[in-house]
């Protein structure tokens, strides 16, 4: 087995894979979950409540893969952490769903959005048709774009990501200042009753927390692309905790403006709710801006999807986990590109059969227990002499043990719960059919060739 990071050269320094993690994580979830969110908890202490919760939940997380990655810095990430603490048939398992399931419904979830708030800049309504039908086409299109410029090269992507990580930020800063400037004074916030009667329930918080945590997800991405970070002993570390403490600010900042402006139940019926906003503190030219910024927001969002998620395939076929072909490294660019094709065209599978919603459920309910995984995976790589990080997450064992029982309880909550009951049933299934794939493929190889 080779090192896939002589094949990929680094080129990412500090800033570049802090641009990675907030770029990939800030995208659609911050402008689009807050609808789902307040229907399901509609009060103002609920909503904050679940939004910092998911923010801990993510923060617990990101601290333990710290750790981790900073003693493997490798390309693959998550996938190579899994390999290294529980061997390749987990290893295995996690690309098995980021192939199938997790990475074509993430790029499909983030380019809906981004479609839809195209055409919302040209006044035209996403949720009628035939726009509703055109968003599917322009989806597409958007995962066909940002997969050809990363096929053209690392540092095209990386540009790109710099690029819109600056403007998103930027832009959700602009919101959040206008809000607390204009909004706040005039209508004095709508913070009470801080929870209104029948605005919490554990079932309730339980399915909210998963529309949080499509928001915050994508914290773990920059860890894909290790191998091409240069001095990822000191820079992964820092990337990731300092992009994810920046990512959870924001997203407490921004709900607290929305509340500024408007109410949980207008919160609640808001499709594009930073649009709405802005709309009603500065007319529509409020709306084309925020329409303007989660477009680069959510461009910048895929940009960054299709620039990490693509190196799980190709540390997999490297590892003789997948077809060989799929490791193949473009000769003039440097890029895995077969690999981003791959990725690429299950996305648009996906984004042309199911909407928004489907997209986000689907992706947290398969990436989680992987995560949870990779974050217990801590406690057995702490007891190897060889292990060396160069930074040990604070809190051990509590910080890791925290975000594990957190994984459990969403995932078990979403099995009883019965309006999710099914498709979560179905997402796991389809995640657990990798392992008589594992069994009938690679596995019966390694048992053949070891006899």
């Amino acid at each position: 087995m080779s090192d896939p990071t002589e094949k990929l050269p680094r080129q990412l320094g500090l800033w570049s894979a802090t641009a990675v993690l907030v770029g990939s994580t800030i995208g659609s979830g911050i402008f689009r979950s807050p609808a789902g969110i307040a229907a399901r908890i509609p009060g103002p202490l609920p909503l904050l409540s679940v939004w910092v919760a998911g923010g801990l939940f993510a923060l617990c997380g990101a601290l333990t893969l710290a750790e981790i990655a900073g003693a493997f810095p490798q390309t693959g990430g998550v996938y190579v952490f899994l390999r290294e603490a529980w061997g390749r048939g987990a290893a295995f398992l996690f690309g098995w769903a980021e192939l199938v399931v997790i990475r074509a419904a993430s790029y499909g979830a983030i380019s809906t959005t981004f479609a839809e708030y195209l055409f919302r800049v040209f006044g035209r309504d996403p949720g009628l048709a035939p726009t509703s039908t055109y968003v599917h086409w322009v989806a597409a299109l958007a995962i066909a774009v940002t997969a050809t410029l990363n096929v053209l090269g690392l540092r095209w992507g990386s540009l790109v990501q710099n690029l819109t990580t600056a403007a998103k930020y930027g832009g959700l800063l602009f919101i959040i200042a206008l809000a607390f400037a204009i909004g706040l004074p005039h209508s004095g916030g709508h913070f009470t009753p801080l929870v209104p009667p029948g605005s919490f329930s554990l079932g309730a918080f339980g399915l909210a927390l998963v529309s949080v945590l499509w928001a915050y997800d994508g914290w773990e991405d920059v860890t894909f692309v290790a191998g091409e970070v240069r001095d990822p002993r000191r820079v992964m570390p820092r990337a990731i905790v300092t992009g994810t403490v920046a990512v959870v600010s924001i997203y407490l900042l921004a709900n607290l403006a929305y509340l500024s402006v408007l109410d949980v139940q207008e919160i609640a019926h808001s499709r594009l709710v930073a649009a709405d906003v802005a709309q009603r503190l500065i007319g529509p030219l409020g709306v084309v801006l925020v329409s303007v910024t989660v477009m680069l927001s959510t461009f910048g969002t895929l940009n960054g999807s299709i620039l990490t998620s693509p190196r799980i395939f190709f540390a997999m076929a490297d590892d003789q986990l997948l077809f060989s072909a799929i490791g193949r490294v473009h000769p003039r660019f440097r890029t895995p590109y077969v690999a981003i094709a791959l990725s690429a065209c299950l996305g648009i599978a996906f984004v042309m059969l199911r909407t928004f919603e489907q997209l986000a459920d689907t992706f947290v309910t398969a990436i989680v227990p992987f995560l949870a995984l990779a974050v217990l995976g801590v406690f057995r790589l702490r007891r190897r002499a060889s292990y060396d990080p160069p930074f040990r997450v604070p809190g051990y064992p509590v910080v890791p043990l925290l975000f594990v029982a957190s994984t459990l309880a969403l995932l078990v909550n979403a099995l009883l719960d019965p309006s999710s009951r099914v498709a979560t049933a179905w997402v796991l299934g389809v995640v657990l059919l990798g392992v008589p794939v594992y069994a009938l493929t690679v596995g019966r190889k390694r048992t053949v060739s070891g006899s």
